[in-house]
């Protein structure tokens, strides 16, 4: 493997932007380059603590020969541009989710990511997670035989704010999206979607109208079937649980608490403190592993990360459930095409 530094661009200083910085600034075999904002007090802040150029204009990044790839970190709606302006460069891509919340404007841009020279990932970060992936491969390696049932859930400590929730698609597209892509990472060929979706607590979601809490049943190709259940909410912390269930048995990977320290008395037993709070504590490592990988296939010439394909079916999904969410009635999908 070359001992030569992949230089980095950074668009977007925002909170996922600050959680790529700090996994470029401990990756020994990267150089973060360039900070790009448009609010360029975000940036030249970023810059300041972790190094590299500023500026407002992502073109000037493309533009300046300086980097050999970009971690797009900016709003959603500017995906696709970014994505297209790298390929254009000749610049390796890591964009976070989603590609964009309209699939018509995925669609626009899919001949070109799919026929790309350079890298072209999804941040589909949870995939490296060591208990989700350890659970992958061993499900992978037949330990519990056929995978016939994958139980997914996935609350948050609580609501992000309304102006956030606004613009963030809805839950199926801004939270869901996640879990999506962890069915397609055990179950690649989803055929069917079920979704409900209720409003339990949050008036300020429910004059949105998104749902606050939401139960999805997918169906794979040979009849697997996928259960995901999410909450806006959460009042004993993050809530990440995976159970894998097949012919000869199962895998289950539990919430992760700040602490194994668990309190006895007479009244109470195995008392312990709620989960950690931030999704940026409970996936700290996968984060670390996800730009790892995509620097590693920078290097080798193979991406093992989340493709644009991942991305554009994880929408599909997404835009399935929705429907299904608002007509009661199973929707079909065919993600080949």
């Amino acid at each position: 493997m070359s001992e030569k530094k992949v230089r980095i661009g950074l668009l977007g200083t925002g909170r996922i932007g600050q959680v790529h910085a700090i996994s470029i600034a401990e990756n020994p075999n990267v150089e973060l380059t360039y900070v790009a904002d448009v609010f360029i007090e975000g940036a030249k802040k970023l810059a300041a603590q972790y190094g590299g150029k500023v500026t407002a204009d992502p073109a000037e990044v493309f533009a300046s020969g300086e980097v050999d790839a970009v971690v797009v970190a900016s709003p959603t709606p500017t995906h696709v541009d970014l994505i297209s302006a790298a390929i254009d460069a000749g610049v390796h891509v890591l964009c976070e989710k989603p590609i964009d919340l309209d699939i018509a404007r995925v669609d626009s841009l899919r001949a070109k990511a799919n026929a790309a020279k350079t890298i072209v990932a999804l941040g589909f970060n949870r995939r490296f997670d060591q208990q989700f992936n350890e659970i992958h491969a061993r499900v992978a390696a037949g330990e519990i035989g056929n995978l016939e049932q994958l139980t997914i859930i996935s609350r948050d400590p609580g609501p992000a704010g309304k102006d956030y929730l606004e613009v963030s698609g809805g839950i199926f597209r801004d939270m869901t999206i996640h879990d999506f892509d962890m069915a397609r990472f055990f179950v690649p060929e989803i055929v069917e979607v079920y979704a409900a979706g209720a409003n339990t607590f949050s008036e300020d979601i429910k004059s949105l109208g998104d749902y606050d809490s939401a139960v999805v049943t997918l169906r794979g190709s040979k009849n697997e079937l996928v259960s995901i259940t999410n909450s806006r909410h959460a009042a004993y912390g993050y809530d990440q649980r995976l159970e894998a269930f097949g012919s000869k048995g199962a895998l289950l990977a539990t919430n992760v608490s700040p602490t194994t320290v668990k309190l006895y008395t007479n009244e109470i037993v195995e008392a312990r403190k709620p989960y950690l709070e931030l999704f940026l504590e409970r996936y700290a490592f996968s984060y670390r592993r996800e730009l790892a990988l995509f620097i590693e296939g920078i290097q080798t010439g193979k991406n093992v990360n989340p493709t644009f394909e991942d991305g554009r079916a994880a929408l599909v999904l997404a835009d399935a459930a929705t429907e299904s969410a608002k007509t009661g009635k199973a929707v079909k999908v065919d993600l080949s095409k």
